[in-house]
């Protein structure tokens, strides 16, 4: 039987550590995976719906991104992606009796994971300005009254409209098309605050704000470096691809600021030796960078590869590359003793960096958010690709660029059009198709959402899922700011922070899964993702939904529509919520790529969209070729006594969902408020491990801002360096401290001091 709900918020201020773990996955993978399945959704429910992850015929992982091979194991998921799925299709219930039982003062007293943990929604639920409860209400109040608060605003742009990437291609396309049908282009997404960076730097370099990378190519590569991600915790599917890459052997280099279990060794747990045996060795070299130093490391080897005779590949940089003298003459005046105190490394490790280079005829960069999120993150991307144009490893077999995105369809979004910067191609396309004027005028992402919300120039805040308020900057701002809001709506499977936080007034609308049949007047219906490879596949969920009053997120897009656009709109919404085939014929035509949509569904597994350079080593870029760069170097500096701080995830989370109190892979159990403090740092602070410190961030504008209470962890970080868990974290992370050019909240290179604090 599937347990219940915790009815209390565990204590988390006294957490056990040990050591930290050497190897991920396993049998303890294995026994974790089935008893947190079983938690939530029973024996037999756990069964049948895990065998369906990421199947063909089934439906896609509501979490990462990370791509299916074309022949698929029959357990096709890992421990995290277990433990998403099991949250979404649990037999635990939020109905309205539990609203009229918690006020939303209690609510909002309630830890993150306790939220999480109560189970799926199921009914609509308002909240009325001056009430101190949600009450339910009929779909079609909830859109009456969305209606009113749009229709009292003096321009469109007062509304925001918010996606996470768990949102379909289908219901994504739709939410794009009513939003510009209203009049704005305010449409901020998670990519604003994780791979913006990434998109910004790609685009102007090579083209295309993508990955230009398929799974094969991994296997064929001579090299991999793996930059500033954890896959072990945040994308475990991706450590089965390095181990098939080592059987036939590719090299791994790690750049990270922490030791990372799934980097060291990986035991597979589907297949003998990862059950019984030692595992896979994975890193050849770990380069245990200094937070924020990859920009110097890449330009320095960037300049070692120009001192070395025969490694430059003159015939791609001259008939496919421009701005190459430039980027030479910076990068060979790049100087030893910047990188070195840039970078935190010896001169030895980036010689054999450089080596492992140099013996690589193909070669592959893979990165996250240790890369994406700090002030200089666009140059330090922008350095990986002058490193793949020199060697010609960009549009080769084997080689290429890989930012690897979290969300499982975050990429598709913005590929649907989510995006407040929508090019004119991709605009005069839609008004082509449904014969309406998109806004040209650009809108606003997340950070810009946030002041808009503070200063009153928002006034309704519609989310397409996520966790709004959670995954956000500089909590207290963002906190204060919904609460100006004239109206919240939150389109969601589960409780979050979010809907405790609220405007005026607020709703909640409870939406079907990823792994719930969807019945339409049309018959059965699926959607589709594109995952971080560009690959697009249908996602068909099997189970009966968790309640009779949910909608999908489609169809809740054409009812909102129908009531806000009325008569004047032209678009047949509810031609689309009965039959999803046709907003794919849509999507055919307006967005390249997609061309007869539908029937290329048809073959199992999906297609791949096509990408410029990597087919035909073609550079859509504004020169028509690939771009070298040559950025001032840069990275962040912390005064004496004070730290560099990254928020990251524990292994029991992904994202704002916390599926429990553990980090096992870092010796970490029953709490989340520690801090992770290099030994010689610590001493030096006079903080012994154990003891418990508030975390203070220093910036320019001089305000303070402080996360009480965490238990100082002495763990092998890079010295100089700190970490600790988000959203607890978030706190810390000004507004306006962003990366340049994409405006990501630098959330990797915080300068912090830590105050010794009683533990009580």
């Amino acid at each position: 039987m599937a347990g219940k709900p915790p009815t209390g918020d565990p204590v988390q201020d006294a957490p056990d550590v040990a050591a930290p773990q050497h190897a991920a996955a396993g049998l303890p993978a294995i026994a974790h995976t089935l008893r947190v399945a079983q938690q939530q959704m029973g024996v037999r429910r756990t069964a049948l719906t895990l065998l369906k992850v990421n199947q063909k015929d089934g439906f896609d992982c509501p979490g990462c991104a990370w791509p299916e091979p074309d022949k698929r194991h029959a357990a096709e998921f890992c421990e995290n992606g277990a433990k998403a799925v099991a949250e979404e299709a649990t037999l635990r219930r939020v109905t309205p009796d539990f609203f009229a039982a918690h006020p939303v003062a209690d609510l909002a007293t309630r830890s993150g994971y306790w939220l999480g943990q109560q189970g799926r929604l199921t009914h609509p639920m308002y909240l009325a300005e001056g009430a101190a409860s949600y009450e339910p209400v009929t779909w079609e109040r909830a859109f009456d009254l969305i209606a009113e608060e749009l229709h009292a605003l003096t321009s469109p742009d007062e509304a925001l409209f918010y996606t996470s990437g768990r949102t379909s291609n289908e219901a994504a396309f739709l939410y794009q098309l009513f939003a510009r049908e209203f009049g704005t282009n305010n449409l901020p997404d998670c990519s604003n605050m994780c791979h913006e960076s990434s998109g910004s730097a790609l685009t102007e370099t090579i083209g295309v704000g993508k990955g230009s990378v398929l799974l094969e190519d991994l296997y064929q590569a001579d090299l991999i470096i793996v930059a500033g991600q954890n896959p072990g915790t945040n994308h475990p599917r991706m450590l089965s691809a390095l181990e098939k890459a080592k059987a036939g052997g590719t090299k791994i280099i790690t750049v990270n600021p922490l030791p990372e279990a799934g980097m060291e060794r990986f035991k597979n747990p589907q297949n003998a030796r990862g059950l019984a045996g030692v595992g896979t060795p994975l890193t050849d070299l770990f380069l245990q960078i200094r937070l924020g130093g990859d920009q110097a490391l890449f330009r320095t080897l960037g300049r070692l590869v120009l001192e070395t005779e025969g490694a430059v590949d003159t015939d791609f940089i001259r008939e496919h590359t421009h701005g190459f003298e430039e980027y030479e003459r910076t990068a060979r005046a790049a100087d030893w003793d910047e990188t070195l105190r840039a970078t935190g490394l010896r001169r030895a490790e980036i010689e054999e960096a450089l080596r492992m280079i140099l013996a690589s005829r193909r070669t592959v960069v893979c990165w996250a958010m240790g890369l994406t999120q700090h002030k200089h993150a666009v140059p330090t991307i922008k350095e990986v690709v002058n490193l793949l144009l020199l060697r010609g490893d960009i549009g080769r077999p084997g080689a290429g660029v890989c930012p690897v995105r979290g969300h499982s369809n975050v990429q598709g979004d913005r590929t649907m059009g989510i995006f407040e910067r929508p090019s004119a191609a991709f605009l005069d396309a839609l008004e082509k198709e449904f014969d309406f004027t998109p806004p040209r005028e650009h809108g606003l992402d997340v950070v810009r959402a946030i002041r808009a919300l503070r200063d009153g120039d928002a006034k309704v805040f519609f989310a397409m899922g996520g966790n709004f308020v959670a995954a956000s900057p500089d909590t207290e701002v963002t906190e204060a700011a919904m609460r100006r809001a004239r109206l919240t709506v939150h389109v969601s499977t589960k409780l979050n922070r979010s809907h405790v936080i609220t405007g005026a007034r607020a709703l909640i609308l409870p939406t079907l899964g990823r792994t719930e049949r969807d019945r339409q007047s049309g018959g059965d219906q699926f959607v589709t993702v594109e995952d971080s490879m560009g690959m697009v596949h249908a996602s068909r969920g099997r189970l009966e939904p968790a309640s009779p009053h949910l909608l999908s997120e489609p169809a809740i897009v054409c009812r909102l529509a129908r009531r806000v656009l009325g008569a004047e709109s032209t678009t047949p919404w509810e031609e689309f919520e009965k039959d999803y085939a046709t907003i794919r014929d849509r999507v055919s035509r307006v967005v390249p790529g997609f061309e007869d949509f539908n029937a290329r569904l048809a073959r199992p597994g999906g297609f791949t969209l096509p990408h410029a350079p990597r087919d035909e080593r073609r550079f859509p870029t504004a020169t028509g070729k690939a771009n070298f760069t040559a950025a001032p170097v840069e990275y962040p500096k912390a005064p004496e006594g004070r730290l560099l701080l990254q928020t990251l995830r524990s292994h029991d989370q992904y994202n704002t969902t916390i599926y429990g109190l553990d980090d096992r892979y870092r010796g970490i159990k029953n709490g989340r408020r520690v801090v992770l403090v290099n030994p010689d740092d610590a001493r030096t602070l006079g903080l012994a491990d154990g003891t418990y410190a508030d975390l203070v961030s220093e910036w320019t504008d001089g305000t303070e801002r402080r996360a009480p209470g965490f238990r100082v962890v002495h763990y092998p970080t890079a010295p100089g360096c700190a970490a600790a868990y988000y959203p607890e974290t978030n706190v810390l992370v000004p507004l306006d401290h962003t990366a340049d050019t994409s405006n990501t909240p630098a959330s990797k290179s915080l300068v912090i001091r830590l105050e010794q604090a009683d533990p009580a």
